[in-house]
């Protein structure tokens, strides 16, 4: 029943106050969390857009209860063809949750990726940075290749990508 409920309002208004409408009423339930990220992971590329700015807010609120779905997310922002919104939702929220052992040499290659790609998003951009700055606290090895990828992309980065940049850079700081 809550995937029926969810899926008619996410077609009825994509909204921001749709959105916290939602976020208000999936709460702390997981069932109908699970409902929102069937939903997500689904195949309907459509409703997926749709749902990632639920997943989005949702992860705002209460981030905790995303993280056992996060392998699953992560997979979900690599698919090729994915929707803008799937990857910019994903990366959004792997900036402020401690990300697990187990997805973060997948998370790295993604955001390496779509920080290298200048058709990608800037605001994936940008946040891939921020992951991959916090990625870099746990490995060290990988400071010199976001120092470097940074670099090679700035001549042509938007006001946005400078700034986060600029923060990026100084906590890598020289080493």
């Amino acid at each position: 029943m809550p995937v029926q409920f969810l899926t008619e309002q996410l077609l009825l208004e994509h909204s921001k106050p749709q959105a916290r409408r939602l976020t208000d009423w999936i709460g702390h339930d997981a069932e109908r969390l699970a409902a929102l990220l069937d939903i997500f992971l689904g195949q309907n590329h459509r409703l997926t857009q749709r749902a990632a700015w639920v997943v989005g807010t949702l992860a705002e609120k209460t981030p905790y209860l995303l993280e056992p779905w996060l392998p699953e997310m992560v997979a979900k922002m690599r698919e090729p063809g994915v929707h803008d919104a799937v990857k910019r939702n994903v990366v959004r929220i792997l900036e402020d949750i401690d990300i697990p052992d187990s997805v973060l040499d997948e998370v790295a290659d993604a955001c390496f990726g779509f920080l290298a790609d200048p058709q990608e998003a800037v605001a994936v951009r940008v946040f891939s940075m921020t992951v991959l700055e916090k990625i870099c606290r746990k490995i060290p090895e990988l400071k010199p290749e976001l120092r470097l990828l940074i670099e090679e992309h700035w001549e042509h980065g938007t006001a946005a990508f400078h700034s986060r940049g600029r923060k990026v850079l100084k906590m890598l700081g020289n080493g």
